[in-house]
């Protein structure tokens, strides 16, 4: 990353386009330069949707959805487009738990909603998903499920929202993954 003080401070790649060098917890927040972070994720992978579906899972797993949430939107954007739906719609759920893990209950909620709704009447999502195994309907279920509990999840001892625990809440997007 190249900065310089015609950039006011931003941070900017080898193609001078914007990026944030800043390193990132486990949920995607910027953390102090200097800081030890989470390693990035990097974009632009081209992935076949098996490979996806296991890096996506493992990052979920481990309590990265916002990283996931990179690896689907990778999908989607080098995929066919009878699957955008599909890849988008998971990828609206791995950052609609990200928020929710962030304490953004309503934000998250939101993301959550919006990505069952793809996923449950996207043009060929539901054939798509059903192709590579993926539960579309349990997905539907556990995130509608999560968004309305986060909406009705109290505030935290300090006052402020409560939040989700990502790796807790994570979803199994299809059986056996190895």
């Amino acid at each position: 990353m190249n900065r310089t003080a015609s950039d006011r401070g931003r941070d900017r790649d080898e193609e001078g386009r914007a990026r944030s060098a800043r390193p990132r917890d486990g949920l995607g927040r910027p953390l102090p330069y200097g800081a030890e972070g989470v390693p990035r994720q990097p974009e632009g992978v081209v992935r076949g949707p098996d490979e996806t579906l296991r890096e996506a899972q493992r990052l979920l797993d481990a309590g990265m959805p916002f990283h996931a949430h990179e690896v689907f939107e990778d999908a989607w954007k080098s995929g066919p487009e009878s699957e955008r739906d599909l890849w988008q719609g998971l990828a609206q759920l791995a950052v609609g738990l990200t928020h929710a893990a962030r304490g953004n209950t309503a934000g998250g909620a939101r993301l959550l909603r919006r990505g069952a709704d793809r996923l449950a009447g996207g043009p060929g999502s539901v054939a798509a998903a059903a192709a590579y195994g993926i539960d579309a309907a349990g997905l539907v279920a556990w995130a509608r499920e999560l968004a309305d509990r986060a909406e009705g999840v109290p505030t935290g001892a300090a006052g402020g929202p409560a939040v989700v625990d990502a790796a807790t809440e994570a979803p199994r997007l299809r059986g056996n993954l190895s």
